[in-house]
């Protein structure tokens, strides 16, 4: 059974930093990638950004490249997401996502909230 445990979530005021990890039971390298996606309210789960097996990253779109990296530690198996100059915006439950090999099965994390408020 594959788990997938994110922390690092909080309340955090605009223009702070949050680090979020995702700590896997699996070796990163069965995965074929690994990422974090966020769902904010009334609103679709949306891709923020993935890192795969070769260690290549990419980041969903504009409103997060260069503010969000994500990083992988593979002596501990953590998928990490730093997240910096925080927005309003950006307050979401976020979520650790990792594909299998076959790319045919997709894990969940349980989210982790951050909240972006004054």
């Amino acid at each position: 059974q594959v788990q997938l445990v994110e922390s690092g979530g909080g309340l955090v005021q605009p223009g702070g930093s949050l680090r979020l990890s995702c700590a896997t039971s699996e070796n990163i390298f069965s995965f074929l990638a690994m990422g974090w996606y966020r769902q904010a309210p009334g609103k679709q789960r949306e891709l923020v950004a993935t890192i795969i097996r070769g260690g290549i990253t990419q980041y969903a779109d504009s409103s997060v490249k260069g503010r969000f990296t994500i990083s992988r530690d593979v002596a501990k198996n953590v998928v990490y997401l730093q997240m910096n100059s925080l927005k309003p915006e950006d307050t979401a439950v976020y979520y650790c996502n990792a594909q299998s090999q076959s790319a045919t099965i997709t894990y969940w994390g349980q989210g982790t909230q951050v909240t972006v408020s004054s």
